[in-house]
């Protein structure tokens, strides 16, 4: 692993989303891998289990720096979760059935999405969790297999992206719509500004 700048972000996700909404605060972002077991446990609820996920991301991701020598700049982790109002979590559809299972669970009701963001510096976690809820509009089959088809579905919680195609169907967010994207900008920029990463006030961030 390379040397970091000083302004750097340790952003333990693969998310290109995360990396561009992290961009977009102006944050200078260096990725890593960080994998952990992201099974639920029984009886956990959607909260408990995002906020323990984007915790254990976090300090695997401050492992591999330690590992590495790298780990003076502060590390963010998150994780996102999409869940039935019945409390059924919707991860990541295998396959075409399964995202027309997840959509038809979702298309013309109310669900909820999750995001915990956990930063890490040394022994040091702070963490937030953002609760929206979203409202799609029911889709005809033919609509619902296009938008599969599209493959936009397959690397997402609960098998849709708002920020893509799934933008025409969501008739209305109650929350963070960057949370629901994967990662929400206010908590964000609380979390990081108590690590000397103000992203409102740059004159202040480390030097």
């Amino acid at each position: 692993m390379t040397t970091a700048p000083a302004h750097t972000l340790y952003l333990a996700s693969a998310s290109p989303r995360r990396r561009e909404l992290l961009t977009q605060l102006g944050i200078r972002v260096q990725r890593l891998e960080a994998s952990i077991d992201e099974s639920v446990l029984a009886g956990e609820s959607p909260y408990d289990y995002t906020l323990r996920l984007a915790i254990a991301k976090a300090a695997a991701g401050c492992q591999v720096l330690a590992h590495s020598g790298q780990a003076s700049h502060p590390l963010l982790a998150a994780d996102t979760t999409v869940a039935t109002d019945t409390g059924h979590i919707l991860g990541k559809p295998a396959d075409a059935a399964e995202a027309r299972t997840m959509l038809d669970a979702l298309l013309g009701q109310t669900h909820s999405v999750f995001t915990a963001v956990a930063v890490q510096q040394g022994a040091r976690c702070l963490t937030a969790v953002s609760h929206s809820r979203v409202t799609m509009v029911a889709l005809t089959p033919d609509q619902r297999d296009a938008y599969i088809a599209s493959g936009e579905p397959f690397d997402k919680a609960g098998a849709y992206g708002i920020q893509g195609l799934a933008g025409a169907f969501i008739a209305h967010i109650e929350g963070s719509y960057s949370g629901v994207m994967g990662l929400p900008l206010c908590e964000t920029a609380t979390l990081l500004a108590h690590f000397n990463l103000d992203v409102l006030t740059p004159h202040r961030q480390a030097q």
